[in-house]
């Protein structure tokens, strides 16, 4: 019997009250405060705060953190849900939520001890601070096993020394869960994590990246020079790091697949109103058939896109969800990127232009497909998962 049969294929994705209560309440928060200045954020590159502090307050950036610590202990399709809707209207800010979701509440809520539990994800819950992730560095990208950051252990303490790049919500993060190496002789077995306070001494951020997309969200290095935390701020046991952070990117793929699922139907909304009001050649142009199958293709992926991550979100945590995850986030981030293309050759050269919502989304998605693990290295590990 193949592994696809022994796992079952069939899936309820009707969604509960409490669910369609939840979809709709974002997306009217995502319509009326996210919307309104949008545009003008993303030109100024400015982080929204006060639309993050309104978040926090509806409980949206400790969504799956269990009630006991402040948490609103939705479901990942729930957080999924949400994350679709902020996206649809902001990438980035839909993206600022699901880093502090996704790769820092998650990882602590499930390798933290009951201390570092209390201390740190009851105000990460609370949406007191916001959190970040270090993995990443200027030298290891897809091969997160080649990390430099060294930690070594000083009484009652641990000192971190090396950098971490391209770490989102750098600066504004009140805590970051961080790897490093323990023991350089061990290899992979020799990384641990850390929950790393911002505020920490040797703890500094680099410029800000000036990049592609996502301007309203805030992407910098971490330069770690002596800098010391308490030794309770281990993450799990000692050598664990890497098997964490494995854990966490098989997670935190789901944000990064709903994330395109909100930019793909954006851009298939937009789509569909140009298409049906500008006017070539003494018709509308959606009614030229080449319009036409343009959108129907947008649409049907989009639907594609949305079975895979939900079938992906319900499975979280079962023995294959880490490979329906990548499925997802490797469909749903090159369906978008498609979508985004196609969307904005359907509006011609007025798509290339700023003044067209377009234009920005196109920008934004494209780095769907690169991290939280690019494309090809997702196709590694469904294929590896299948293989094996």
């Amino acid at each position: 019997m193949s592994v696809l049969v022994q796992e079952g294929i069939g899936v309820d994705f009707s969604l509960t009250e409490e669910q369609e209560l939840l979809r709709s309440e974002v997306r009217r928060f995502a319509e009326e405060r996210i919307r309104p200045g949008v545009a003008e954020r993303y030109a100024r590159r400015e982080f929204p705060a006060d639309i993050l502090a309104e978040m926090a307050e509806m409980g949206l950036l400790g969504m799956m953190v269990p009630e006991e610590y402040g948490g609103a202990g939705f479901s990942a399709l729930s957080y999924v849900l949400a994350v679709e809707e902020l996206a649809a209207v902001c990438p980035a800010t839909a993206g600022t939520m699901s880093v502090t979701n996704s790769v820092c509440c998650w990882p602590i809520s499930h390798f933290g001890s009951e201390e570092l539990k209390e201390r740190v994800l009851v105000p990460l819950a609370s949406g007191r601070m916001i959190g970040g992730f270090g993995l990443t560095e200027p030298g290891s990208g897809s091969d997160a096993g080649s990390l430099e950051t060294r930690a070594t252990r000083d009484a009652d303490s641990w000192v971190l020394n090396g950098e971490k790049a391209w770490i989102t919500n750098a600066g504004v993060a009140g805590v970051y869960v961080v790897m490093a190496k323990t023991d350089a002789e061990a290899g992979k077995k020799g990384i641990s994590a850390f929950v790393v306070p911002g505020d920490s001494p040797g703890l500094d951020v680099g410029e800000p990246e000036s990049k592609m997309g996502l301007h309203a969200s805030k992407t910098a290095p971490l330069i770690f020079d002596d800098c010391r935390v308490p030794a309770a701020n281990l993450l799990g046991e000692l050598g664990a790091g890497f098997k964490i952070a494995l854990a966490t990117l098989d997670h935190s793929r789901l944000g990064i697949a709903a994330q395109s699922l909100g930019i793909h139907r954006r851009a298939l909304e937009l789509a569909v109103a140009y298409a049906r009001e500008r006017v070539q050649f003494g018709v509308p142009i959606a009614r030229h058939q080449a319009i036409q199958f343009k959108i129907a293709t947008m649409a049907t992926e989009l639907e594609a896109a949305r079975a895979l991550t939900y079938r992906a979100a319900l499975a979280e945590g079962a023995r294959h969800g880490g490979r329906l995850a990548s499925e997802a986030k490797l469909y749903s981030s090159e369906a978008a990127n498609r979508a985004c293309y196609e969307s904005l050759q359907i509006h011609g050269g007025n798509g290339y232009s700023d003044d067209y919502e377009i234009s920005r989304l196109y920008r934004d998605v494209r780095v769907t497909t690169i991290y939280e693990g690019s494309s090809e290295m997702q196709r590694l590990v469904i294929s590896r998962k299948l293989l094996r």
